[in-house]
């Protein structure tokens, strides 16, 4: 009979295999990196019984996996316990077509008070639905800002097609006739002589600045002891390019931001936070989209929450839907900052900050 239950070591070596085939879409076998890096993740920082899942078929092979990440959360100073939904696979599912639904129910059905994602595709969306949770519209667009067109579109084009990245240089004289003849948009909003300046900056200054500015938030993450460990992880990201992490500080030399991305010249950068103080957040931005430019990227890219949506509008940005981010809660209270916009949720209070996402395993 099929069945779910909680993930064990020994499945590591068939959930990797299912991450290369599914999320990766690669034929490669899954490297022993890899396997290492799923079993730290999901079984190194386990709640005990928050626990990740996987769906097994008659004949006992695992066919699907639903990735848990223990987090303790603070919903009005109230101390609660949070799961962190990603990583959800079903190998064959159109033969199988319940094994999700059966992983979700599992999920839900935990010990946490809080079940989150910021991952959810269509399919997985609508099972959240009937589950009674409720899509955080103001976290589940990403933004983006274009510095470089005829880069951007060949950027673009060379991840369908090998012949465009050949044509890529092509694009650089393009882009500086285009920026003579008419400055970058984001330029027109914000000038980068205006943009305060920024400095790059250590694992322990990026912690107690974390904390320092998720304090206003009515619902964030009780970091603990576990944020060194997740800021140590998202230090690579090979997929995406070079990390960037800067301090923005106020002409005092007060810090007032920080913003985290990664990318390289003539690539797409990928930002995974921006945090700011109170009436910094479009004067952050600013600073990251300058230094973005000046780095040479045709264009970066990001999450939203609602205080970086606010900051946005009006401004030069796309706004596109990939995935959702998602709260369920069987106490409406706890819900309610989420529902409400007041929470910090995404990037370093998601799965974000982790290697699956955005880095290469050897």
């Amino acid at each position: 009979m099929n069945s779910v239950r909680p993930f064990a070591q020994a499945d590591v070596p068939a959930v990797a295999g299912m991450f290369q085939r599914i999320l990766r879409n690669v034929r490669e076998p899954a490297s022993p990196d890899l396997e290492s890096y799923l079993a730290d993740i999901f079984l190194g920082g386990s709640d005990g019984d928050i626990t990740s899942s996987v769906y097994l078929r008659e004949d006992g092979a695992v066919a699907g996996f639903m990735g848990v990440m223990p987090m303790t959360f603070l919903v009005r100073e109230r101390l609660v316990r949070a799961a962190v939904c990603g990583t959800f696979m079903v190998d064959g599912y159109r033969s199988d077509p319940f094994a999700g639904a059966r992983l979700m129910r599992a999920f839900l059905a935990g010990p946490q008070d809080i079940s989150l994602s910021e991952t959810a595709n269509d399919i997985s969306t609508i099972m959240w639905r009937k589950m009674n949770a409720a899509i955080l519209l103001g976290h589940s667009l990403e933004w983006l800002c274009v510095f470089q067109p005829a880069s951007f579109l060949t950027e673009m084009a060379a991840s369908k097609a090998a012949v465009a990245r050949i044509l890529s240089p092509l694009a650089r004289p393009a882009d500086a006739l285009l920026r003579h003849i008419n400055p970058p948009a984001w330029r027109k909003t914000a000038s980068p002589q205006r943009a305060l300046p920024s400095a790059d900056t250590d694992d322990e200054t990026t912690a107690d600045l974390f904390i320092r500015f998720t304090e206003s938030f009515a619902a964030r993450p009780h970091w603990q002891n576990h944020l060194h460990q997740m800021i140590a992880h998202a230090r690579r990201k090979a997929l995406y390019g070079s990390m960037v992490r800067r301090v923005v500080y106020a002409r005092n030399g007060e810090p007032v931001g920080l913003f985290l991305y990664y990318g390289d010249r003539g690539r797409i950068g990928r930002a995974v936070q921006v945090l700011a103080g109170p009436g910094q957040t479009g004067a952050v931005i600013d600073s990251m989209l300058a230094d973005a430019d000046r780095r040479g990227l045709t264009a970066l890219r990001g999450r939203t929450m609602p205080v970086l949506l606010e900051a946005m509008m009006g401004g030069p940005f796309l706004f596109l839907n990939a995935s959702s981010s998602i709260v369920h809660a069987r106490d409406p209270a706890l819900a309610a900052p989420f529902l409400s916009g007041e929470a910090f949720f995404n990037g370093f209070a998601g799965e974000s900050w982790s290697r699956l996402i955005g880095d290469r395993f050897g």
